[in-house]
């Protein structure tokens, strides 16, 4: 029984802290912010410096998440373009880069649900190894990557909704997506905790 108790509380007490998955998603953050039709090109160089950088540990260690990965892939593309492309032919991605690097953190996220929660990635670097398959820890990890998975959905259609009303823009490029990344990190946050009060 004592056994079976350590598998429950151990892993929701140490499921992923929201400082580490945040820095997953900087670069992808640096991308938005700095994004525009006059500026994608040097917010993709930032946001693929910013991913390298932050993910180097890993790279040197032979490591590297899910999320990260994609990250330097989707920077890297967007800079090779924006060099073997003229401006004529990169107006649909100035146009939408926001909404599609967006699109693809939900997909990669949501994605992940299929083979392993990302948050998963993180959570392990402070779980004992036995408690990495416990149903306490995969259910938490599952919900916090379906909430982040959600977030960018509902970031990806505020980013869209922001190009059809322009006028509404500063709302649905930086209001709706504050807030959206603001609940998500309180989420990662307290969740585990709440999950494990009702579980024990």
């Amino acid at each position: 029984m004592a056994q079976q108790q350590s598998t429950t509380k151990a892993p929701a007490e140490q499921a992923v802290g929201a400082g580490s998955v945040f820095l997953s998603f900087a670069p992808w953050i640096i991308f938005g912010v700095v994004a525009s039709p006059s500026t994608w090109e040097y917010a993709a160089l930032a946001a693929l410096v910013a991913a390298i950088v932050l993910s180097g540990k890993d790279m040197l260690r032979g490591r590297l998440r899910v999320l990260d990965m994609a990250g330097i892939v989707f920077f890297a593309v967007l800079s090779i373009l924006a060099l073997a492309l003229d401006r004529g032919q990169l107006i649909w991605l100035e146009t939408y880069a926001q909404v599609i690097s967006n699109g693809l953190v939900a997909v990669v996220a949501l994605g992940s649900l299929l083979v392993d929660p990302f948050t998963a990635q993180y959570a392990r670097e402070s779980t004992p190894r036995e408690y990495w398959h416990s149903p306490v820890f995969v259910h938490i990890n599952r919900v916090l990557t379906a909430a982040w998975g959600l977030v960018f959905v509902l970031m990806t259609v505020s980013t869209w909704l922001a190009i059809r009303f322009p006028s509404q823009d500063d709302w649905f490029n930086w209001v709706v997506p504050v807030v959206l990344l603001v609940w998500a990190i309180r989420f990662t946050n307290s969740y585990p905790e709440s999950y494990k009060a009702r579980v024990t």
